[in-house]
């Protein structure tokens, strides 16, 4: 089964259970009184952050959930049974967004995290609540309120701390293999990687961060070409972006037009993803003859006039990655101090991520409705709105 990382559900909570109309009834009681109970609350909708999940692909066959409704209210003051809630696992960076308001309900990022989508309806009252001193006989009840009702879209992003943008084959799974016990696909092919990657990079004891490969882009990826941008969308997490380039590609092109085609395809999908902190490392050094290594990797960084640090490295051979990991952890540790000591710092963050939530989201939805109006246009008999093409490949296997 192919990555998922969207996914739409219809959540409904429990109705909450009818009061009871009923009076006591007994051999030498008189005047017993009204007794009836109130009913059971209904079950709420949860979702739960599980690290032992990382797809939502669960969430593309079976679209409708429902908690379990409250039992009504019985004689003798019984109480109805409280409806058990429903609890949804979900992989850890799922985002929830209400499809009819537009509302992000929340963002499970920890394990264990719940958060409530649909609040059970409230129990009806029997009629033992109402009497009184001059209603002695009520007959009034009230009946258990409706669930909510909710569309949700379920949005996945990896949490990670770093990120790897680059060209199909620039070697980003090579350099995940090399610095993590991470073990993605590698082949001598684009398009390798169809799905996102995470290694944790150990820098020393109890010093390690995160990295994401992602699928490679290419030249015109904003307007659907290649895999298109929607993976793009995994980087929104990330603090830093390592760009990835290939110092000698086989086909003899730019690297410095492949650094160029990158970034103008970021700044499509989100300016403010295109503004994060992004590193140039020179990737297949070991290509190149040593004593011409130095100048070939210079007239790169002249011609894109990169002010932004910049890195040598064989993802095959190992070499110069080290120096690499450990520069990218004392970056993560200075700024995680600074966020520490400057709270202010911390809310620009949150609010730089909202920003690219919403800036992905929107180009995302843009690319589904170009490619189902183009679609339409051809008359397409098996088209298929619910956009099941990049999601799952089911294999059958035989007894």
């Amino acid at each position: 089964m192919k990555f998922v990382d969207e996914a739409t559900i219809i959540v409904e909570a429990g109705k909450g259970g009818h009061g009871c109309l009923s009076f006591r009834r007994e051999k030498y009681v008189p005047k017993g009184g009204p007794d009836g109970g109130d009913g059971g609350d209904g079950g709420s909708v949860y979702l739960e952050a599980d690290d032992s999940l990382n797809t939502l692909i669960d969430y593309r066959f079976q679209r409708k959930h429902k908690a379990q409704n409250g039992e009504p209210g019985a004689g003798r003051n019984c109480t109805g049974t409280k409806g058990e809630d429903l609890v949804l696992p979900v992989p850890v960076g799922t985002t929830v967004v209400d499809m009819d308001t537009h509302e992000v309900l929340g963002d499970l990022t920890h394990v264990g995290q719940r958060l409530k989508v649909a609040q059970g309806g409230f129990h009806g009252l029997g009629n033992t609540r109402f009497k009184s001193s001059v209603n002695r006989a009520p007959r009034q009840t009230t009946q258990g309120s409706e669930g909510e009702l909710r569309n949700l879209r379920l949005e996945l992003k990896v949490l990670a701390d770093v990120g790897l943008l680059g060209l199909p084959n620039a070697g980003k799974s090579t350099f995940i293999r090399s610095v993590s016990a991470a073990k993605p696909k590698v082949a001598n092919y684009p398009f390798t990687t169809l799905v996102p990657n995470l290694g944790v990079v150990s820098v020393q004891a109890h010093q390690s961060f995160v990295i994401a490969d992602i699928p490679g882009l290419i030249e015109g990826a904003a307007e659907g070409a290649g895999l298109g941008i929607r993976f793009l969308k995994h980087l929104v997490r990330t603090r830093l972006l390592l760009h990835l380039v290939d110092v000698a590609p086989y086909d003899d092109s730019s690297p410095a037009e492949s650094v160029r085609t990158i970034a103008h395809e970021l700044e499509k999908f989100s300016e403010t993803l295109a503004s994060r902190p992004r590193w140039l490392v020179l990737n297949k050094v070991d290509m190149v003859p040593e004593d011409e290594r130095e100048a070939h990797c210079q007239a790169i960084v002249d011609e894109l006039d990169w002010d932004g640090p910049v890195f040598w490295i064989s993802a095959l051979t190992g070499e110069g990655t080290k120096p690499l990991v450990q520069a990218i952890m004392r970056w993560i540790e200075e700024q995680a101090e600074a966020e520490k000591e400057n709270p202010e710092m911390a809310e620009q963050e949150a609010e730089r991520r909202r920003r690219m939530d919403e800036e992905a989201r929107a180009r995302i939805e843009a690319e589904k409705q170009a490619r189902r109006a183009a679609r339409e246009n051809d008359d397409d008999d098996d088209f298929d709105d619910d956009d099941d093409e990049d999601g799952v490949e089911v294999v059958y296997a035989p007894y």
